[in-house]
């Protein structure tokens, strides 16, 4: 059974760091892309940050990009977030997921497994 764990998550201030951190086991976990995506109160879940398999490739939503760095210790079998300057905006619920379907890398439908999400909320 595969099972997709988050943490790191909590309560930081406005201009704070954070780092995330994704697990996930009954899996090849060099196998796979992954993703981080967020859910804030009231809004529909949207992609965040994605890396690629061997870690060469990355991507970021508009909204982060200079801010956050996804990286992955395939190794350790553990994907990461680093989270920098944060915002209030940044506020939501964090989740990270494997990519098991070819195509954008947004897509919540090509993602197979999923975590229950870590909460990060940014204060003012």
């Amino acid at each position: 059974k595969v099972q997709v764990v988050e943490s790191g998550g909590g309560l930081v201030q406005a201009g704070g760091s954070l780092r995330l951190s994704c697990t996930a086991s009954g899996l090849t976990f060099a196998d796979y892309a992954i993703g981080w995506f967020r859910q804030a109160p009231g809004k529909e879940r949207e992609g965040v940050s994605y890396i690629n398999s061997d870690g060469r490739v990355t991507i970021y939503a508009d909204s982060v990009k200079g801010r956050f760095t996804i990286s992955r210790d395939n190794a350790k079998k553990t994907l990461y977030l680093q989270m920098n300057s944060l915002k209030p905006d940044d506020t939501a619920m964090y989740y990270c997921a494997v990519k098991t379907g070819s195509g954008t890398w947004n897509d919540q439908n090509l993602y197979d497994y999923w975590g229950q999400g870590t909460q990060v909320t940014v204060s003012s």
